[in-house]
């Protein structure tokens, strides 16, 4: 009385996309990929490979800058780790993956 009934409509198969169907439906999703690759994975990776490349290349008499702010002389190299100088007689030992930045030479006068 208040629902009217509802009747299947037959309709003819479905047509094949095709390879322009696929291509519309995937394009914007492979697009958006390539965008993401060259705006955010690629510069990551290349700064990555300086950092490890500036890690590799830490020597003595380094100044550099660690994560936590700390500025210093490079005093000692070793596998993992590095020893810097903050103050005169004052050393302290970090992780290399702790150094984030090699400064030029002559920028820490104090020490």
């Amino acid at each position: 009385m208040f629902i009217s009934n509802a009747y299947a409509q037959t309709a003819g198969a479905a047509a094949d996309p095709g390879i322009m169907g696929t291509l519309g439906m995937y394009g914007p999703f492979v697009i958006l990929f390539v965008l993401m690759y060259f705006l955010m994975i690629r510069p990551q990776q290349k700064r990555q490979k300086e950092l490890r490349t500036m890690m590799d290349a830490l020597a003595k008499n380094d100044e550099v800058i660690t994560v936590g702010g700390v500025l210093g002389r490079v005093t000692k190299v070793s596998e993992g780790y590095v020893t810097i100088e903050v103050a005169p007689g004052t050393e302290m030992v970090v992780q290399k993956s702790a150094v984030t930045a090699l400064l030029p030479k002559g920028t820490l006068k104090s020490l």
